[in-house]
């Protein structure tokens, strides 16, 4: 075991909630997703084979495994760990888990210096519009994990491992390095936070975990460009069931509506009026 993998330097608990915490809910056949306080992870398999997409919130790597157990048994583990991307609330519980399964975890290489100790995120931006969690998102960890012994690059030829019948797309934006999981036989998006099924600028839709399409979270997201492209690409393949970072999933018309919606108008829906990663707000021009 690598003995200079480590969280982030700033890593701590970060008091936030929702109703939904704690929950579980299986979506598909073989695709589960869980939220842990505020942020979704998914397991997707069955008892015999199976793999984790993300990792949760700062100090989450215990309930992780637990609810792994409940699902398919004690000393149960995954084939590999798969990463959105490295954000505190997508890796939060990363290095316990390594630590107890020991197995790889693959993320795209644009991520790589957050997730090796090379590189910090940019910082959150407290002053973007977008309420209370915006202005609250200052507490909210940015230094990177190291997790450099057990790291490995997504196939370039977009397949994932230990996923068979997935593919992974690439979602820039919110990272350099997010990518987004779709499974084309069911049409089954994991879209981690290129697009999310919450309003983040309302605390109380937040608490509530109301469903509906919005763009990345606003006080991490620092290419905007690059993030309408990214949901007009996910907008493309159609999906009829998406988990997402942040809120329920959702399926059929309601998503394919929003999300819809959301390609169309993403300047006036999702990109914030003021921030310092927000360069040219112009409303009339969707690209």
């Amino acid at each position: 075991m690598d003995t200079n993998m480590h969280q982030s330097g700033d890593d701590k608990f970060i008091p936030m909630t929702s109703f939904s915490s704690g929950k579980g809910h299986q979506v598909g056949e073989d695709v589960y997703y869980y939220t842990n306080q505020i942020v979704n992870f998914a397991l997707v398999g069955t008892t015999e084979h199976w793999v984790l997409v993300d990792a949760g919130m700062p100090k989450s790597g215990s309930e992780i495994i637990s609810v792994a157990e409940k699902r398919f048994g004690e000393g149960s583990k995954p084939a590999a760990i798969i990463l959105t991307h490295g954000h505190f609330d997508h890796v939060g519980g990363i290095v316990e888990l390594i630590e107890t399964w020991g197995v790889p975890v693959y993320a795209h290489t644009f991520e790589f210096p957050f997730l090796t100790g090379q590189q910090s995120y940019a910082e959150p931006d407290a002053t973007v519009e977008g309420g209370m969690l915006a202005k609250i998102s200052s507490i909210y960890p940015h230094e990177p994990v190291n997790i450099s012994g057990t790291l490995r690059s997504l196939p370039a030829d977009g397949s994932v491992p230990e996923m068979r019948g997935w593919r992974w797309i690439h979602t820039p934006g919110h990272t350099p390095g997010h990518v987004s999981l779709f499974r084309e036989s069911d049409r089954t998006l994991i879209a981690g936070d290129a697009f999310v099924a919450v309003k983040q600028d309302s605390f109380y839709k937040v608490l509530v975990q109301k469903a509906e399409i919005q763009g990345p979270p606003r006080y991490l997201t620092t290419d905007w460009t690059s993030a309408r492209l990214s949901v007009k690409k996910l907008e493309a393949l159609q999906p009829q069931l998406a988990i997402t970072g942040h809120g329920p999933a959702m399926e059929g018309r309601a998503l394919r509506d929003g999300l819809s919606r959301l390609a169309q108008e993403f300047d006036r829906i999702a990109l914030p009026d003021h921030g310092k990663y927000v360069k040219d707000r112009d409303k009339t021009t969707d690209r």
